[in-house]
């Protein structure tokens, strides 16, 4: 996505999100950072060279080892700090994901060390419960919280006499854990969503969309479990020498679970959206002017309410609008009616444009 904020101001709009309870401690983080952005611009050759690479070179390095092992410990670290240590590094993920300039890293690695400081001080990650190694078949984690996403790949495997489905699992902050298997309630259901959502790609993917004149696009089905009420239990396996992580579903509260469909090449996005404060669902009127959008996001919205006339349990012309960021138009499955996503499947709200 492109960005067009002013850094103070995203700020601004951080701190007023978090609400009353962290708000003093988000001021005093702003007003040294906003002391410094100065300095930041003056030195910023040399803090490339120093900071920025010397992350990213140790960023590289752990990614290498241990891939998966860091979404589940550290979402599951962060959650359990409290909250005048956690709202920096969360504050900090979330301006380095807004803000993909030097300085938005820079920043954000500022504020995440002020956490992660304000926790080794204190003695905190010794009161945590460890997690030694990567989900085993006789030892269940937990992912969450926020928003989490299964997003199909077409495959399916025999797990335990079943067929599911294989896939990603999508984290909040974008980031993806490979070689899922979702085991357990709606799995025939998702198996179905995806073979019928990837036949009518092959029937129009190459046709020209009548309202808007553009060619219709590739769309995918996704599927969010809210891990704020329910988290994730996931365990492995290992299947003809591959491993994989399994999605035990029958222990996630069905209310948790629904399913959507949106531009493939915006599946991150969304899962990334719903995470993030201001962002808000609502239906487009049947004579919105954005079906006449000649982009990706017009495109979309007619074309999920095209597939909806081929899909049972579906229904198209929604769109999530987040703050200053660009609208991502989408379809629900209502064959996964999850109550606890209600706002999502069936919002009240109307967008309206004027353009």
């Amino acid at each position: 996505m492109q960005l067009h904020r002013d850094l103070e101001g995203g700020l601004d709009k951080i701190l007023h999100e978090m609400g009353d309870k962290i708000k003093g401690s988000f001021e005093k983080i702003k007003d040294e950072a906003n002391r410094y952005i100065g300095y930041l611009d003056e030195r910023l050759e040399y803090m490339i060279d120093k900071t920025y690479y010397g992350f990213r070179k140790f960023k590289d390095k752990i990614s290498e080892y241990i891939p998966i092992y860091i979404p589940i410990v550290g979402g599951a670290a962060i959650t359990a700090l409290p909250t005048y240590a956690k709202a920096p590094i969360l504050a900090g993920l979330q301006i380095m994901n807004l803000y993909k300039d030097t300085k938005g890293k820079l920043l954000g690695y500022g504020l995440m060390g002020i956490g992660i400081a304000a926790a080794v001080g204190l003695g905190i990650m010794f009161l945590f419960n460890p997690i030694h190694s990567l989900p085993s078949s006789n030892h269940v984690e937990y992912v969450g919280p926020g928003y989490i996403a299964f997003e199909p790949n077409g495959q399916t495997i025999n797990y335990n006499g079943h067929t599911d489905p294989e896939g990603d699992l999508m984290l909040p902050n974008g980031t993806a854990i490979h070689n899922v298997i979702w085991n357990g309630q709606y799995a025939n259901t998702i198996i179905k969503n995806d073979n019928e959502i990837n036949e009518l790609n092959s029937q129009f993917v190459g046709q020209t969309d009548p309202i808007n004149n553009q060619p219709y696009v590739l769309l995918k089905d996704v599927y969010i479990i809210d891990a704020n009420n329910s988290q994730v239990p996931i365990q492995q396996a290992i299947i003809n020498g591959q491993t994989y992580y399994v999605i035990d579903a029958n222990n996630i509260n069905p209310a948790n679970i629904a399913g959507f469909y949106t531009y493939q090449g915006w599946v991150t996005n969304f899962v990334e959206a719903m995470n993030m404060p201001g962002t808000y669902a609502a239906r487009l009127p049947g004579n919105s002017p954005l079906f006449q959008w000649t982009n990706t996001t017009g495109t979309a919205a007619e074309q999920t309410q095209v597939y909806q006339d081929y899909m049972l349990g579906s229904a198209g012309g929604y769109v999530l609008v987040q703050p200053n960021e660009p609208i991502i138009s989408y379809g629900v499955y209502t064959n996964i009616p999850g109550t606890y996503l209600i706002n999502y499947i069936t919002p009240q709200q109307v967008y309206n444009s004027s353009s």
